[in-house]
C-alpha cells in the first residue's frame, strides 16, 4: 500500500538509507532534518505516517509529537532513538508514539513496521460494526466509540493502550503471551516484546486502583497476560 510518509531525521546518512528503502517499497517520502521545519511540513503535507527522530535541531521529536497530538493529529508515528531504555520508550509511548525503534536498526525491519502500522490505520478507518459495551468491574469499554470509562469517568488511553485492553476484553479470561499480543494487537511477526511490557505497565497505571497489585489486567506466571474473569472480581459485571 503506497502512502505519504514524512521522515524527520537530522542524520543525512540514516535519512538517505530510510528514504531509499521506503521509496523502493513504493511510498512517497518527504524528508526534513529540522524539528521546527518539520512542524510546518507535517501540517502542510498531512502525511499518512511519520518517522520521527527523538533528538533534533530546532524542536525535539517529543515536543513536535506532543504538539501534533494536542492538536488532534492521528497519523501513526514511529519514533527513532539511540536511547533504548524502558523509561525512554515509556516517555515516547506516553507522548503518543505508536512504535519505537532503537538505533542502529535494520532498514528492512523499519519498512515492515511502517507497513504494519499502515495496515492497522486502514482497518481503523473502516466503520466499526455495532458492538455492545463491555463491562469489566469498574471499567466500561465502548469499543465502537473507542472509549473506556472507569466508574463513569473517561480514561485518556493512547491508541495502543485502547487496542490492547479491547483485545483482552474480547478474549476475556484467555491468556496471551507477549509474542502473541505483539502479533495480534500490533500486527507484528517480529520485534521486541518489551514493547508489550511497557504498554501493560502504562495501561495498569490508568485502569487499576493499585497498579502495583493489579486486579483487572493480570500477569499469568511467565505465560503472559489476561483480563480478569467475572468470578475473580467478585461482582456481576456481565
Amino acid at each position: 500500500m503506497a502512502a505519504g510518509i514524512l521522515v524527520v531525521e537530522d542524520d543525512r546518512v540514516i535519512a538517505e538509507v530510510v528514504l531509499a528503502y521506503l521509496g523502493r517499497a513504493g511510498h512517497r517520502v518527504v524528508w526534513s532534518a529540522d524539528g521546527s521545519e518539520a512542524a510546518h511540513v507535517w501540517s502542510r503535507s498531512a502525511p499518512d505516517l511519520v518517522i520521527l527522530d527523538l533528538m533534533l535541531p530546532g524542536l525535539s521529536g517529543l515536543e513536535l509529537l506532543r504538539r501534533h497530538r494536542r492538536a488532534g493529529g492521528t497519523a501513526p508515528v514511529i519514533m527513532l532513538s539511540a536511547a533504548g531504555e524502558e523509561e525512554d520508550r515509556l516517555v515516547g509511548f506516553e507522548t503518543g508514539a505508536d512504535d519505537y525503534v532503537v538505533k542502529p536498526f535494520s532498514p528492512r525491519e523499519l519498512v515492515l513496521r511502517v507497513e504494519a502500522l499502515l495496515r492497522r490505520s486502514e482497518r481503523l478507518a473502516v466503520t466499526p460494526v455495532a458492538e455492545a459495551p463491555i463491562q469489566v468491574g469498574p471499567l466500561t469499554l465502548d469499543l465502537a466509540a473507542r472509549e473506556v470509562r472507569r466508574d463513569g469517568e473517561p480514561l485518556l488511553l493512547t491508541t495502543r493502550e485502547l487496542d490492547l485492553v479491547a483485545f483482552l476484553a474480547r478474549h476475556r479470561g484467555q491468556t496471551f503471551s507477549k509474542a502473541e499480543l505483539l502479533r495480534r494487537v500490533w500486527g507484528w511477526d517480529f520485534g521486541d516484546t518489551s514493547t508489550v511490557t511497557v504498554h501493560v505497565r502504562r495501561l495498569r497505571e490508568k485502569v487499576e486502583r493499585d497498579p502495583s497489585s493489579p486486579e483487572l489486567v493480570l500477569t499469568v506466571g511467565r505465560a503472559g497476560y489476561r483480563l480478569a474473569r467475572v468470578d475473580e472480581l467478585g461482582v456481576d459485571d456481565a
